[in-house]
């Protein structure tokens, strides 16, 4: 059989403890106000796949365990650790007085296209997905250290919340482990 698909059981993944106690990717995830569950679960997922650090959720944000959540996560919200913080611009606050940089990703002026957005050594990244009608909150954009904008060239100015998230973190990733 010529370009055989594998089964799970041949993908040599960790597990939950491995994950655990795996070197992780200096990368925090915060999703300030987020409304869709599906979309949090499928952060949690994208989350699990790149060995994030953790995921803060803020506001309005679910917070495991929920069904919904669940359904998209398929348990990476057992792997990846997670917070709920009310107050997101107190979080990222608190995070920027620990020396984690926090990047906003938005449409916004003086905004850096992330192919262009250039990661430093030894820095932890906070990277902050906003609500899917409003995007992330101004005084949170106004507080980050970094604006980042995901291109796009076609007739819509937005991308799904798991998708952009999916989209960064992947770009992050490689540029992090350069």
């Amino acid at each position: 059989m010529k370009n055989r698909k594998l089964k799970n059981s041949e993908l040599n993944r960790i597990n939950n403890i491995e994950f655990k106690s795996s070197k992780k990717t200096p990368l925090i995830v915060i999703l300030d106000n987020i409304r869709s569950l599906n979309n949090i679960g499928s952060v949690f997922r994208t989350s699990d796949a790149f060995l994030i650090e953790k995921i803060y959720l803020c506001g309005i944000t679910a917070k495991p365990p929920h069904k919904d959540i669940h359904k998209t996560a398929l348990g990476a919200t057992d792997s990846v650790e997670w917070e709920y913080v009310d107050d997101t611009l107190a979080l990222i606050l608190q995070l920027k007085s620990e020396g984690t940089a926090v990047v906003s990703i938005e449409q916004a002026e003086e905004s850096v296209s992330l192919e262009e957005f250039k990661t430093q050594p030894n820095t932890t990244y906070a990277i902050v997905f906003g609500n899917e009608v409003k995007g992330v909150a101004q005084e949170v954009v106004s507080a980050s250290d970094y604006i980042v904008e995901i291109p796009q060239y076609g007739t819509k100015h937005s991308l799904n919340i798991s998708v952009s998230c999916g989209l960064v973190i992947w770009d992050l990733f490689m540029k992090l482990k350069a």
